[in-house]
């Protein structure tokens, strides 16, 4: 039997600018699978494990700015999405999850994969829907239409995230055998316009008034994606307007005009005095650099943080305004309205980030072999015109710590998690032909294993593994690194390499122990291939936090004298 709602759904997607749709296999989903499938404007995978199918969603749409559909049947299957559901939700990527279900009266008796599944990703979603579980008359249709338009547009509108249509579905449901698919030609669409915030001139006038009262502003990037214009205004307002501007890694923002090495000297109290701000302005998502925070909060500074929505984001706990306008609108007016600020504050920044840099470079070229020098090694052949994926935990900290990147560097900071790295650097890889490097540690890797358990090819991925058998970051951590318990119950250590997992999927591999392999096994490491290629790095984890607290160590020295 072919259901009419879900051919509709279907094609609404379609004509809503869907192009993807990853599904899981199973039966009660079957009317969504093969609509999908048999839609010839939607490009369509399918990926078993439920966790990875939606974290390779998330890092398609994250690429593609659009939502992806995410398809599972009913049961547990809808939990494995939650993860990545939570991250698209933090991170304000558009999914639409279309979950199958059971209809209402067969949950909660002993029926087969049946669970509470209306409202199963509560805050964690922009919006939650249900269509009627039954389409047989034309005000079913409409509505189910509706709602399924509504969806989308939710998904879109800024702050863009993840929406759930939960679908009860009742048998028959496969089509007979002489059954066709008729997709509408004309499928019941309304769209829904963005509008901008415009912030009214007697804002702007009161915001003009209340600048003339700093001297020292600290302009703070989070999380985006590359943007030609933001960067061109921030520059712009380093050189002539004398402000500090500060980029973690994940803000794609960093140039020669900006701040991207202050993790170095942030957390030690007699390089930081002449730091402190009278003015942070902050716009973006979230920043990786603790230190960073830390410092923000002692201060008595005031904080200005530009959201489209206007919400409160009170991360250093100095808010004092909420300005709802787009950041390049804000920004270019900033430009224009601001009067040069305090030189000799922006300079005490500036020659802190020139030192930092040449003490850097010369401490990692002449210390012993680590995970730290070596991912510095593994970063100057990185083709500068390509994407770098970055685990969290200790890779995307040693990323920071690295400073300037011409790359676009993207990480799942939403809620920080291990869990999907590797399938969302796969998703990546499924909208671009450009190289994709992924940078993990173990942990992370092994975890999401089930990345690679698909049948399509991924050759411009790298995956650039740091394997010290444990999980390093807490031997970095003051409270477990003293614990008798760190080595079995904080670090975990494991024994794995990624040979087998290399073997089982074809990909190329190599490990290396020394700079001389790490040397010799970049050496084609980005040349072309039919198969993604994986360079395992393997280290000693005491060895490496040795390592990185001594240039941590060198560093302040050099910056104190």
């Amino acid at each position: 039997m072919i259901l009419q709602s879900v051919v509709d759904l279907v094609a609404i997607c379609a004509k809503k600018g869907i192009q993807n749709a990853i599904l899981s296999p199973g039966s009660r989903c079957a009317p969504l699978t093969l609509a999908f499938v048999r839609h010839t404007q939607v490009h369509t995978r399918t990926i078993s494990d439920e966790r990875s199918a939606a974290f390779i969603a998330l890092g398609m749409a994250q690429q593609l700015e659009e939502p992806v559909a995410l398809v599972c049947t009913s049961g547990s299957a809808a939990l494995n999405y939650y993860p990545a559901v939570a991250e698209a939700f933090f991170q304000q990527i558009p999914l639409l999850i279309l979950t199958a279900d059971r209809p209402a009266e067969w949950i909660d008796q002993y029926d087969g994969q049946t669970i509470f599944q209306p409202d199963v990703y509560g805050k964690h979603v922009k919006g939650s829907f249900e269509l009627p579980d039954t389409g047989n008359n034309p005000d079913q249709l409409w509505h189910s239409s509706r709602i399924v338009n509504e969806a989308i547009n939710l998904a879109k509108q800024f702050p863009a995230g993840p929406v759930h249509i939960n679908i009860p579905l009742r048998e028959p449901f496969y089509p007979g055998k002489d059954e066709k698919i008729e997709f509408p030609e004309k499928p019941r669409v309304f769209n829904q316009e963005h509008t901008y915030v415009q912030l009214s001139e007697d804002s702007l006038k009161r915001l003009s008034l209340r600048l003339q009262s700093f001297s020292k502003i600290l302009i703070i990037a989070g999380q985006q994606k590359p943007d030609k214009e933001i960067q061109s205004i921030v520059d712009q307002l380093s050189k002539e307007k004398k402000v500090v501007i500060i980029t973690d890694t994940i803000s794609n923002l960093q140039s020669d005009q900006t701040i991207s090495l202050h993790d170095h000297w942030l957390g030690n109290p007699e390089l930081s005095q002449e730091l402190e701000p009278e003015l942070i302005i902050s716009f973006g998502k979230s920043i990786i650099s603790k230190s960073l925070k830390l410092f923000l909060r002692k201060t008595q500074a005031s904080h200005w943080h530009v959201q489209e929505d206007g919400k409160a984001k009170d991360t250093f706990q100095r808010l004092s305004r909420t300005i709802p306008s787009h950041p390049v609108f804000f920004l270019n007016w900033l430009a224009t309205e601001l009067k040069a600020q305090n030189q000799d504050y922006q300079n005490s920044w500036k020659a802190l980030e020139q030192n930092t840099k040449s003490a850097l470079s010369e401490l990692l070229e002449k210390t012993e072999f680590g995970e730290y020098p070596a991912l510095a090694f593994c970063l100057s052949k990185t083709p500068p015109l390509s994407k770098i994926h970055v685990a969290n935990s200790m890779a995307v900290r040693y990323l920071n710590l690295l400073g300037k990147r011409k790359q676009e560097i993207i990480c799942n900071r939403g809620t920080s998690g291990i869990d999907g790295s590797n399938s969302t650097a796969v998703g990546c890889t499924f909208t671009t032909k450009e190289v994709v490097t992924l940078i993990t540690g173990d942990m992370a890797f092994f975890y999401d294993r089930n990345a690679f358990w698909h049948n399509y090819a991924i050759p411009n991925l790298r995956i650039i593994l740091l394997n010290n058998h444990a999980g390093g970051i807490f031997r970095l951590i003051d409270g477990p690194k003293n614990q008798p318990e760190l080595e079995e119950y904080f670090e975990t250590k494991q024994k794995l390499t990624a040979q087998h997992l290399a073997t089982e999927y074809g990909f190329f591999y190599s490990k290396v122990i020394n700079q001389h392999e790490l040397e010799l096994a970049l050496e084609d490491f980005y040349s072309p291939s039919l198969h993604p290629k994986i360079l395992e790095i393997e280290t000693s984890s005491p060895d490496n936090a040795e390592i990185l607290k001594s240039v941590k160590e060198k560093i302040k020295l050099s910056l104190e004298n």
